[in-house]
């Protein structure tokens, strides 16, 4: 249930937000992480992305179901 409520929480939260956002956005909806941070994160597969090109596209359920996976969230 808390999961479902931290879930309610960030949707309205990132209502602003595209549904598929670019690593600059990630970093703004992550409380300004730094971008080496968030390609970590991505690169390591703790945030589900899309490579396209030489980017990276981060649907926003992805980042969505980051935040409230109730795993621990480390960079180590």
């Amino acid at each position: 249930m808390e999961n479902q409520n931290n879930r309610i929480f960030y949707e309205s939260i990132f209502k602003e937000y595209p549904d598929v956002v670019n690593v600059p956005q990630l970093c703004e909806m992550l409380g300004g992480i730094s971008a080496k941070t968030a390609y970590r994160l991505l690169k390591s597969g703790a945030i589900k992305s899309l490579n396209i090109g030489k980017g990276y596209k981060i649907p926003k359920i992805f980042v969505l179901e980051y935040l409230t996976s109730p795993s621990e969230k480390s960079l180590a």
